[in-house]
Order: C-alpha cells, then structure tokens, then sequence
C-alpha cells in the first residue's frame, strides 16, 4: 500500500479547506465496471424515523450523501470547494443589498429522472414541504429564514428571507433544499422507506434485509442536466456492519473503496504496514466531536456541573489515546481551520485541573461525587466511539467529584431518545453541512436546532442574525467570538475533538482525491477507472 496526503488550498475568507466523508459504488474490483465503494452507515426505518432518506427528515452525512446522488439542489458545492455554484438553477444571485431576496433561474430543459419537467412551481413545493413538515431532526432550521417563496412563469423562483442571510446560497445547495415532485411526495406528510426520486446525476435502487438497507446501486442518470461530470456509469454502495468487516473486503478485491468510518487502529496499521495495491489518502477534517447536555435534567441543570466537566475533561488524552494522529484536542465548537475559530474553553478553564473543578462545584455549593450516565451510540460514529467514552468516564471518575457511568444504544435508537431528552449527557459528532462558522453555531443554539436542545441564550441568538447580514464573513468574526465565549461560559455543549478524514482505495481506481469536497459532501460521480490512483 501507498500512503498519500491531500493537502487542499485554504478557501477564502472564513472558509476552510477539506475534508470527510463516505463513498459508494457496484461491481467488486473483480466484478464489471461498478465501482464498489464500502461504508458503516447504516440506514434503518423504524417507528421513529420510518423516512430516513426523505429530505424533509435526512439531517445526517450518510443520509445526505444517499441524497447528493440522486435529487439535485439549486446550487451546489464546486469540486474544490469555495461558493456554491448553479447545478438546477441556470444562475442564482441576491436581488437586493441586503441579501434579503434571493432569485434563481432554472436551467432550460430541466426534467426528473421519469422524463417529467422541472418547474419554479417543484422547486418551491420542495423547499416549502421542509419548512411545513418541520419534523423534529432540524432539517427545516436550515431554511426556517425564509419569509415567501415566489415563481415567475415556469422557470424562476425568488426567495423571500425574513432578515438578511449572506449564507442562504450555502442552505440551497444541502439536501435540505432538494427538488422532487409532487408526484412522488405528498406535501404534508415523510415518504417513508428508502426510494428517492430526482433529477441528480444517478438514478438509485436499494436492496434490503427486514428494515435495513445492505446495498445502494446508483447508476447514471442520462436526462440529468447540470455543473456535474460523470466519470462512472455506475457506482455501489455496499453497507459493512464495523470497520474490520470493510477492510477485510478491501483486502480481498470485494470493494474497490473504503472510508467512513475506518478504526483509528485501521489507519494506523496502514499507514505503518503499507500492503501492496492500497492506496490510504489522508484528508483534513472539519468534523468534530462534543459532549451535549439536556440542560433540563436535574443533574446536569446547574452550569457549574457542566463547567466542572469542562475543567477536568482532558481532550489530548481522548485524541492522543483513542484516535491518535487522526484527531487533535478542540476548545470551541469551531474547529481550528475555520477563521472564526477562537480557544474559548481552552481561555476559560486552561489545562485540564481538578483543583478548579472541584473550586466551581464548591462555589456552586454541589455534593460530590456527581452521579452521572454518558449515552453514546455503539454504530455511528465508528470503532473508536466506545474506547472513547471509558476514557471519558475514568478522567471523570478519577477526578473524585464524580461517579460517571456509561452505555451505548443503537443509532436508530440513540437518536430519538436524545431528540426527546432522554439522556442528560450524550456523545454527538458533527459533519459541517457548508464550511462557514454559522453552520457549527446555528444548529446547535438557534432555535429549531439539530439537537432539540432546551438549552437558550437569548443573546447568541441575537447574534446569529447579525452575523449573516456579513456578506464578507471575515466581517461576522466578533459576532462568532462572542457566541464562542457564550458556549464555553454555560456549556451546552463541550467539544472534545476535531478529526481527520480518511479514503482508502485499491490501485487503478481514479479520482479518489475528488471524493470529498469542503463540506464532506461525497462526490461519487468523480471515480473512475485507469492505471493509477
């Protein structure tokens, strides 16, 4: 095996370079021209979430990166990342100063993957079946700023905001503002089980067992017309219950591509035992990792018991432990390669100090120890997940202020108990859905956020509107600032780490470094076939 690192050229301004994700395709590398591309995501419909891939309910990097393939948005992310582009829309731009009315003009001859036209009339269903089914996994936060939406004739449509929104360019190029049609989707209720229709550049059949899907096949989508350029007719995703099972079908010639999510010790091994005919590509990471709190549960409701927990936390351990080189210690929800990044809990609590726990629970007037249970789920984030959290509870334990216990629960589980507040302390991780510091802000404390969190402050939620009538985002670094200082002061939630993002691929399979854009969106349409990697 060969080991390359892909270094990305810094975006402009607040954007960063990047980053993360999953891929997918069909036919081993012994089997036809499908390009195989292995995942642990798992996609189950269950009575809590019967819809995971419609995109009024997906709000996850799996569910999205199903989506990406198959319906089209407005805008999408350009190849090396930077401002969105036109994909649907034949150009899109603010009308108006303020970037309060947004208009877009659709492509000529635009029709979905049965043959049926794209309209200004599908493309505001889409976005205003989001906003009215609302459902309780935050994906219709990200466009809850529109006021109206309006069509002009057949092919334009303006957006309306409620107040100016320098990033709404960004929001319509997320799954979260998908075009489908009435046909196939009723306005007012999910579609559940797993088909998805579109007008993207692959058509997409599933294979199940019971209520999970096994495989995704997406094949090429000859009516799709866009800033896309197919390089496959073909592509699978095969779904692997751990990562030792992916990297075993690597190994053997079954998948052509593995990546979300290798074992920290997978990685490792490869980069150490390189084996012959791999090639392991190391991407920079956007991604973090964080603690969250339902701030509602007596054990967790005093701030000074989530303040003690960010004093005697030690991230480096976490990351130097578990992860290794793939992972580095986070002190703010920001991750250190967005420009609005500051070290907030780092400023605040310093190293990590049992001294100054102990002194805020005292001030706070708390009994120690603190009995507490962490939550985390066991099939979501990858092997390492579970080292993790005993890290997490022996740091706690062994400070002496609390008695900390742990369990892990099943995604489809895990996440509607959180959603409904089940779990005082949970482990989340978070995949940037566009690389601009409000989005590692906005989701998590504004209102509707992903985390259905009842946690509010009334002045970060001031500032987030005031940081997106910045159309220079450099220009919205003190509003981020302060919201930063917010987060580390009352602590709803406690960033832990921010990770690297790994591909790993047999030799002969092209575009590997194109997989992953700036914002983790999987671009499976840049795989190939040649002599080299």
């Amino acid at each position: 095996m060969n080991r390359k690192t892909l270094v990305l050229p810094a975006l402009a301004g607040m954007l960063a370079p990047v980053l993360v994700a999953c891929g997918s395709t069909e036919g081993g590398s012994g089997g036809g021209d499908a390009i195989v591309v292995g995942t642990t995501d798992q996609f189950i419909a269950t009575e809590d979430a019967p819809a995971p891939l419609d995109p009024a309910y997906a709000y996850d990097t799996g569910a999205w990166n199903v989506l990406r393939q198959t319906v089209q948005t407005l805008m999408h992310a350009p190849r090396g990342g930077g401002e969105p582009v036109p994909d649907a829309a034949q150009s899109c731009s603010f009308t108006d100063n303020a970037s309060e009315s947004y208009r877009c003009k659709l492509r000529d001859g635009l029709t979905f993957a049965d043959g049926a036209d794209v309209t200004a009339e599908d493309v505001k269903f889409s976005i205003q079946r989001v906003l009215d089914i609302d459902t309780d996994n935050g994906t219709a936060a990200l466009l809850n700023n529109i006021d109206t939406i309006e069509t002009n004739g057949d092919d334009e449509v303006v957006f309306h905001l409620a107040t100016p929104d320098a990033t709404f360019p960004f929001k319509l190029s997320t799954p979260a503002a998908a075009i489908i049609s009435k046909k196939n989707y009723e306005a007012k209720k999910l579609r559940e089980g797993f088909q998805v229709d579109g007008s993207g550049p692959y058509t997409m059949k599933t294979e199940t067992e019971g209520d999970k899907i096994t495989k995704v096949v997406f094949s090429k989508n000859d009516s799709y017309k866009g800033d896309i350029k197919l390089h496959n007719d073909k592509v699978e995703l095969r779904l692997f219950p751990d990562a030792e099972a992916m990297g075993k079908a690597l190994e053997a010639g079954d998948i052509d591509v593995m990546t979300r999510e290798m074992a920290p010790d997978q990685i490792k091994e490869m980069t150490d035992s390189p084996k012959e005919g791999i090639e392991l590509t190391e991407m920079p990471g956007l991604s973090i990792r964080y603690l969250a709190f339902n701030t509602n549960d007596p054990s967790v409701k005093d701030k000074a018991v989530r303040q003690a927990m960010a004093a005697v936390v030690d991230r480096g351990q976490i990351a130097g432990q578990v992860y290794g080189a793939t992972a580095e210690p986070l002190y703010s929800l920001i991750p250190k390669s967005i420009g609005a990044h500051t070290n907030s809990f780092y400023n605040k609590y310093g190293e990590p100090s049992r001294a100054n726990a102990s002194e805020i629970l005292d001030e706070a007037g708390i009994k120690t120890p603190v009995k507490l249970k962490l939550h985390y789920t066991t099939d979501h984030y990858g092997d390492g997940t579970a080292k993790e959290f005993e890290v997490l509870r022996d740091q706690l334990n062994g400070s002496k202020l609390f008695s900390v216990t742990i369990e892990g629960t099943e995604w489809s589980k895990f996440r509607p108990a959180q959603k409904r507040g089940d779990y005082p302390v949970y482990g989340l991780g978070w995949f940037p859905d566009f690389p601009d510091p409000d989005n590692y802000i906005a989701p998590f404390l504004d209102k509707g956020n992903f985390l259905n969190s009842p946690y509010v402050s009334t002045v970060a939620r001031g500032l987030i509107p005031q940081s997106r009538r910045e159309a220079d985002r450099t220009a919205a670094s003190t509003a981020f600032n302060k919201i930063q200082d917010i987060v580390a002061d009352d602590v709803p939630v406690l960033p832990l780490w921010q990770g690297k993002q790994y591909v790993a691929a047999r030799t002969g399979v092209t575009g590997v470094e194109s997989l992953l854009n700036a914002s983790s969106d999987m671009q499976l349409w840049e795989l190939g076939r040649g002599s080299g990697s």
